[in-house]
């Protein structure tokens, strides 16, 4: 057999076990699928989409907290319930009425405007998950010839930053926050809000990382006053 044809059969074979994905089905026993999606995926974009579906559940869990400690925010927009909030929040427009075309940065500047009266939550979340989903590229799945930049997930994890501070310092004119995140009653305190915020932005960095080591590059750290900063670009930042 001609080295060539060995070599072209070996190689797809390897391709073929790499195209491979094993599974423990409900009863315990083990399977072997083969995926197509699988042959043109290297290690780092398993880790990456892990990485991104991680961050979007991450946010979906603090939208909840911020519905159930705002109840009167969902109701806002005529939702029957805290889930429907969440699954129109979710639902993957980004494209609500009331934020009159804002997305990213400038739909969560608009949930802390005194002259907002929907939905505040809704606001400060969307533009959230408009900055994660644009660090990604618009993009659920990750593969070999994909490439994500280094400096939009770095700038993604410092915008959250401000924006949990936004979230925690804020107020109305009679003093009241504008929204409750955490709660300080020294009886009853409950930092889980910012726990998992913290966990979203530690994985941000950690794929900023990891990003920035396989294309070489370096990323341009950002120093900003807390009560000064402003939302770093990520995509278009979505001004009307």
């Amino acid at each position: 057999m001609p080295k060539v044809t060995v070599f072209l059969l070996f190689f797809l074979t390897f391709l073929a076990l790499d195209g491979c994905a094993t599974k423990v089905n409900a009863d315990g026993q083990s399977e072997t699928r083969f995926d197509p999606r699988y042959l043109v995926k290297t290690e780092i974009d398993r880790v990456i989409d892990a990485n991104r579906a991680e961050v979007m559940a991450g946010l979906r869990r603090v939208a909840g907290k911020l519905y159930r400690r705002n109840p009167a925010e969902w109701k806002k927009a005529g939702q029957p319930s805290l889930d429907a909030a969440l699954d129109r929040l979710f639902s993957g427009s980004g494209d609500f009425p009331e934020l009159n075309g804002r997305r990213e940065g400038a739909a969560a500047l608009y949930a802390f405007s005194a002259d907002y009266t929907g939905d505040r939550v809704l606001a400060v979340m969307t533009g959230l998950i408009g900055m994660v989903d644009a660090a990604f590229e618009h993009k659920d799945f990750f593969y070999a010839l994909d490439g994500l930049d280094e400096q939009k997930l770095y700038n993604c994890a410092r915008n959250v930053e401000i924006a949990v501070w936004k979230m925690s310092s804020t107020r109305a004119a009679n003093g009241q926050m504008l929204m409750v995140s955490n709660e300080l009653d020294r009886e009853h305190q409950n930092l889980s809000f910012e726990r998992e915020f913290g966990r979203v932005i530690g994985l941000l960095d950690f794929l900023s990382r990891v990003v920035a080591d396989r294309n070489g590059r370096f990323i341009t750290r950002v120093t900003q006053g807390v009560a000064t900063a402003v939302f770093l670009p990520v995509g278009a930042l979505g001004f009307p």
